[in-house]
């Protein structure tokens, strides 16, 4: 609702009393800006001796809890008030838009589509330079600084990824790894990582795993392992279930010149003829 009479701004000891009191003026200027979207009077801050800032509520739905600010001031010797600004300020309540995050803090593993591009940030601890690398094999140096990359992973990148990796979804705590029959080092599948991650690490080369191609902690398991072979007695036992049901029950009793049999009185039927038949 727009208030054609605006009431006195309360007077502050430390402030421009005739800035204080151009109330008319603020509520001018806001109408130009905002039209009829100029609400009840909020009040009066001090920003200087000579400048001080009037809000007034916003009628606009899509606005709720924002006010317009419009900040006047008056020359020194001067007695004429001029408006500074006009501008729609947040209050207290109203719905603003997140704080302002940087992209390299915003991107998230699998945020990456094809033709992105992620550089790396200067100074990323995860990586150093070929030949500072302190764990790095001597002959791995020298190809490196030969023909391979300039950088390599550092010790914290290693730890970093080695930590990620065997807190994740292939390491030893998931619910497949706890129910497997055995680790993925005593698997035929397991290709061990080169270098110092090798000991921890490797690929799985099962088809028919849910791990096939990713990278698996050597004591995380799944139920394809290589060395999981048929149990002899369930075999057998399954054989006789499907003999089992293949068998035909028959009511003896209906067969034309036949003599029924009771069931429990086969033991004493000769072995030679068939069962059912005296």
């Amino acid at each position: 609702m727009t208030v054609t009479d605006a009431p006195a701004a309360p007077v502050q000891q430390d402030g421009d009393p005739a800035c204080q009191a151009a109330v008319d003026v603020a509520r001018a200027a806001a109408a130009d800006v905002a039209g009829t979207a100029v609400g009840d009077y909020l009040g009066v801050e001090v920003d200087d001796a000579l400048v001080v800032t009037h809000s007034f509520a916003t009628t606009e739905r899509a606005y709720v809890g924002w006010r317009w600010a419009v900040t006047v001031a008056r020359a020194e010797d001067a007695d004429e008030v001029t408006v500074d600004e006009v501008v729609l300020l947040p209050g207290s309540g109203a719905l603003v838009a997140p704080a302002w995050v940087p992209w390299a803090d915003r991107v998230q593993p699998g945020d990456l589509s094809p033709g992105d591009l992620l550089p790396t940030q200067p100074g990323d601890p995860r990586v150093v330079p070929a030949y500072a690398d302190p764990d790095a094999e001597l002959d791995d140096v020298f190809w490196e600084l030969g023909l391979g990359r300039p950088r390599v992973l550092s010790l914290d990148g290693r730890a970093d990824a080695a930590e990620r990796w065997y807190d994740g979804a292939s390491g030893p705590r998931t619910p497949m790894a706890k129910a497997a029959p055995a680790m993925c080092a005593t698997c035929a599948f397991f290709m061990p990582l080169a270098g110092s991650l090798g000991q921890m690490f490797g690929v799985c080369a099962n088809a028919f795993s849910p791990d096939d191609g990713k990278v698996v902690s050597a004591d995380h398991g799944c139920g394809a392992h290589s060395e999981v072979v048929p149990d002899a007695a369930s075999e057998a036992w399954t054989g006789m279930a499907v003999e089992y049901d293949e068998l035909e029950l028959v009511d003896t009793a209906d067969m034309a010149g036949e003599t029924a049999h009771t069931p429990g009185t086969v033991d004493d039927a000769d072995p030679a003829e068939p069962l059912g038949h005296s």
